[in-house]
């Protein structure tokens, strides 16, 4: 994949004129949140991954937490105003938001979900998240995040 390939993330922060950096680590093997981490030289407190659920209510949620931390499903069940939540199957994913797992980005999706991203978001002046193909991933402040997602945080991780 070329470094100069705009992935539909990159192609909606540009539309709304939201800055970025980009951030490639295709040659690295890293698949892995915490490989990505390690492949970008960064710390894994400020690299998220993206995590898509559904509620009881039949209801779709996407989490951002930090790729060293595990999802408490109470948390996010409690954060979304549902009785739980559970994760989707793999083979779900790319239909519903038009990205494979690896490479889901919370922005661009085929169609927005309600999206939380985990408190400690807020603790960092940028934020590394997927890009929206493996190995692409953008770095932003959390501000500029909402400003292209609505997303809202909350306590997701045992931490």
């Amino acid at each position: 994949m070329a470094k100069d390939t705009k992935t539909n993330a990159m192609r909606r922060l540009d539309s709304m004129k939201i800055d970025y950096k980009e951030h490639y680590y295709t040659d690295s093997g890293a698949v892995a949140g915490v490989d990505t981490a390690i492949a970008l030289g960064e710390d894994p407190a400020r690299v998220f991954k993206t995590l898509v659920t559904v509620g009881k209510s039949g209801t779709h949620y996407v989490f951002m937490v930090p790729v060293a931390s595990e999802l408490d499903l109470k948390k996010a069940a409690s954060a979304a105003g549902e009785k739980s939540v559970a994760m989707i199957k793999s083979k779900e994913l790319l239909p519903l938001t038009g990205y494979v797992h690896g490479g889901c980005s919370p922005i661009g999706m085929k169609k927005y979900f309600r999206t939380f991203i985990h408190e400690t978001a807020k603790d960092h002046e940028t934020i590394y998240f997927s890009g929206g193909k493996i190995g692409f991933q953008l770095e932003m402040p959390l501000v500029s995040l909402q400003k292209a997602v609505n997303v809202e945080t909350a306590f997701l991780c045992n931490e």
